[in-house]
């Protein structure tokens, strides 16, 4: 648990405002983000590289709710984003466009020319075909796009086979080798204002090692262009450290990776991005459920189903992650005397992969218990579905004991106006299959 989400009279809480009473006023399953939890993840790493010229630009691909990117940005942040939806998010939740990133390799025409419109600080061009596309876009804009060319160093990092982004072969970035020769020619382009290279190589990074190597080779390849007379303005290093519940598994503290930031701003001399994501949401943030009902296996292992499910929290289904899960009530009201015992935590989608947890020490619960499952703050809302035709879920931000409904749960009405018929189908009779139904 962090300082945000604690017990105070057998009641867990975030911060002043206990989760039973959000349960009670707004159902479930629904998110709990702790504003106070966002705004010191932001701060601990801000003083860990204090002194270095850097800017933290917040990841929105993480968490897109604009409270929670409002916070951070009220906090210091800039934003690093990947479509035209995340970069309107990040300026109304009041990022400067001189503070936001574009990264991604599949940007659209209508995307680039929005981008170099806003003004914002800098376009991550990840392929030949984009780089050629922008200038199109640039020369008949009449406005020169800022461009950094992302590297793909060849890599491997990431918590998961699914979030390593920077070995030879992933789809991301352009091949170190070739940097050289399409830096030079991006550098003669009136329309481009290069401003210098980026690299992201993955998410979850417990070890310094792939770190090491990459920021290596980045500011040895800023230094070759350099030497060049190219003007290389400054490195985006990507995100990926990882801290929080990590950290419980990581042999990388956040001062080691700060010494590391550090080592290529001796080494370069150059202003730093770095975009964080995970690592500024995942422990600000609770999925909040009830259990439904209970089973029991052969083997006599419990089995709990809850009202949430994996359209709701996609990260175990997807990447086999692991979260802990806790009783809302310290001693559920059903047998507070009996010890804890691991059980499976599953939901009601029809999918064997519909699981949070297959070990978590619980009290024995009855149907009504609440559960919370913690580090849920990113690559939760913004990867839900209406997988199975179930709303998403509503998400609550908790500054002390205030609670704001930062997101309405969706309606069932509203998913159904979201499918018009055709006109030839409204006025057909049922189908023959259907008359002869009992």
């Amino acid at each position: 648990m962090t300082g945000s989400f604690s017990y105070r009279r057998g009641i867990l809480h975030a911060e002043n405002a206990p989760l039973d009473e959000i349960a009670r006023r707004f159902g479930t399953p629904l998110y709990v983000y702790a504003a106070g939890e966002l705004r010191a993840l932001y701060d601990r790493m801000a003083a860990a590289l204090r002194g270095c010229p850097v800017l933290l630009c917040y990841a929105l691909k993480a968490n897109f709710n604009l409270a929670v990117v409002r916070i951070l940005a009220r906090a210091g942040a800039g934003a690093d984003i990947v479509s035209e939806g995340e970069m309107r998010r990040a300026l109304q939740a009041g990022v400067q466009p001189s503070a936001i990133i574009f990264s991604g390799v599949g940007k659209r025409k209508e995307e680039l020319a929005l981008a170099l419109k806003m003004g914002i600080a800098q376009i991550n061009v990840e392929s030949e075909e984009e780089l050629a596309a922008l200038i199109e876009i640039a020369q008949a804009s009449g406005i020169r796009a800022p461009v950094a060319l992302r590297v793909n160093p060849n890599v491997a990092a990431g918590g998961h086979e699914k979030i390593a982004t920077g070995r030879e072969g992933d789809k991301f970035g352009l091949p170190l080798e070739k940097i050289p020769e399409i830096y030079r020619a991006a550098a003669k382009e009136p329309s481009l204002a290069m401003q210098g290279l980026a690299v992201h190589i993955g998410s979850q990074i417990l070890d310094a090692a792939p770190f090491r190597e990459a920021f290596g080779k980045l500011a040895g390849l800023a230094k070759a262009l350099r030497q060049e007379g190219l003007p290389v303005a400054r490195l985006d290093l990507g995100g990926g450290f990882a801290y929080g519940q990590d950290l419980e598994r990581a042999a990388l503290s956040l001062e080691d990776y700060a010494d590391l930031v550090r080592q290529v701003w001796r080494e370069t001399e150059l202003p730093l991005i770095l975009e964080p994501g995970r690592a500024l949401t995942a422990s600000a943030g609770i999925l909040l459920a009830s259990v439904l009902y209970q089973k029991t296996a052969p083997s006599g292992e419990r089995i709990l189903v809850v009202d949430a499910a994996m359209n709701d929290f996609l990260r175990p289904a997807l990447y086999g992650a692991s979260h802990a899960v806790l009783a809302v009530r310290e001693e559920a009201k059903s047998a507070a005397a009996a010890p804890a015992a691991p059980c499976q935590i599953v939901g009601p989608v029809c999918e064997s992969g519909d699981r949070f947890a297959s070990a978590a020490p619980l009290p024995p619960m009855a149907a009504g218990d609440l559960i919370a499952l913690m580090d849920a703050g990113a690559y939760g809302a913004v990867m839900a579905s209406s997988y199975n035709g179930r709303p998403r879920l509503a998400e609550i931000i908790v500054s002390d004991s205030r609670i704001w409904l930062a997101r309405a749960r969706e309606s069932r009405r509203e998913m159904l106006e979201r499918d018009p018929l055709p006109p030839w189908l409204l006025d057909e009779r049922a189908p023959s299959s259907a008359r002869r139904s009992p």
